[in-house]
């Protein structure tokens, strides 16, 4: 699969305004070089850009909408579908900050400031992937475990 852009996207995303189509297509693009199918990446990334359109500014939206098509994606051979069915872990990172990583990954997938946004993120995704979050204290023990593989 090609990654998606302004002329080429799926047609569940053509009523969308131009700031919420290009947050999807986005969205979706990073999605499936994470590993997911097409016929999952589409409705999380429909979910998550009208929500982002909900809590953005007038401002954000505009200069967002202004920055150009949505990023081209790196080719999908780097991606890993085996972690897809790993739990997403919230876990110490360097200079105090906190990181979300898939169970076994090599790297994280996003660094935070605080361990409560990277807390609500993981949630976030290992409820999209359905599987689980496991949250580690500053000395990386667990602290807490949550199951969303229903």
């Amino acid at each position: 699969m090609m990654p998606w852009d302004m002329n080429d996207y799926p047609s569940s995303l053509k009523n969308f305004n131009k700031a919420t189509k290009k947050k999807a297509i986005d969205i979706a693009n990073a999605l499936i070089d994470e590993g997911y199918s097409e016929d999952r990446a589409i409705p999380i990334a429909t979910e998550q850009a009208k929500e982002w359109y909900d809590n953005a500014s007038e401002n954000e939206r505009y200069e967002y909408t202004e920055k150009g098509d949505p990023t081209k994606r790196k080719s999908h051979e780097h991606s890993r579908p085996e972690l897809l069915d790993k739990p997403e872990m919230v876990i110490p990172y360097e200079d105090n900050k906190w990181a979300i990583q898939s169970k076994d990954a090599k790297k994280p997938s996003k660094v935070f400031d605080n361990k409560d946004e990277a807390i609500k993120y993981g949630k976030k995704v290992a409820k999209n992937k359905r599987t689980g979050l496991i949250i580690q204290k500053v000395d990386g023990s667990k602290q807490n475990q949550i199951d969303y593989s229903e």
